[in-house]
């Protein structure tokens, strides 16, 4: 499941089961990703908080179904199939049109989210992360300015630019460590958005 030893839900203890039971999802399944923090709980902390609150926080105003797009999005700009499997799953069963998250997938996948079935406003969004996952450092303040002109306002630019941050930490777990989708339940998610502490996966 990934390339350092990992602590399996039946054998944890304290800390660390404290914090498996808040997060399985069916038959105690534990994300590889999070089991991948278990040998340093407070890091597995650390990781879930920050996942809820850019994701999965009822104070965002972006839909849900648009942030994981962009983390599918920057997940596939980062080569990390295992963050686009599981976030495409996730985004499928938000969105409810499987033939429009199909059409989305494909854009991503031909790398021309222009062509995808979104709105202006979410298409320079996706321009956005693009340059802010591929070319961090030339990042400029117009790029802020057309996410502006587009639509956006400045509380969903700061949504829009955590998901894509979130997405580059959570790759680079991924990929830097080894972990794959071997045993993991896709597309699920935390469905309490209005408990920062609620992380169940259901």
């Amino acid at each position: 499941m990934s390339w350092i030893k990992t602590v399996p839900f039946q054998e944890a203890t304290g800390r660390l089961k404290k914090l498996y039971e808040r997060v399985t999802g069916p038959d105690n399944n534990v994300d590889n990703i999070m089991m991948a923090h278990s040998l340093r709980p407070h890091s597995m902390e650390g990781h879930m908080a920050l996942y809820k609150n850019v994701l999965h926080h009822s104070a965002n105003s972006v839909p849900k179904w648009f942030l994981e797009v962009l983390g599918v999005w920057v997940s596939s700009l980062n080569r990390c199939d295992y963050c686009v499997e599981h976030h495409f799953s996730g985004l499928q069963r938000l969105l409810g049109d499987a033939g429009r998250g199909n059409a989305i997938r494909s854009a991503i996948k031909a790398e021309t989210p222009e062509t995808a079935p979104l709105d202006t406003a979410q298409i320079a969004a996706m321009h956005y992360a693009r340059k802010l996952t591929e070319a961090p450092a030339d990042m400029a303040e117009a790029d802020i300015q057309a996410l502006r002109t587009s639509g956006w306002d400045d509380g969903e630019i700061l949504e829009i630019n955590q998901v894509c941050a979130y997405f580059a930490y959570a790759n680079r777990t991924v990929l830097g460590l080894g972990c794959s989708t071997d045993g993991d339940l896709l597309g699920l998610s935390p469905n309490n958005s209005d408990d920062p502490a609620d992380w169940g996966h259901k």
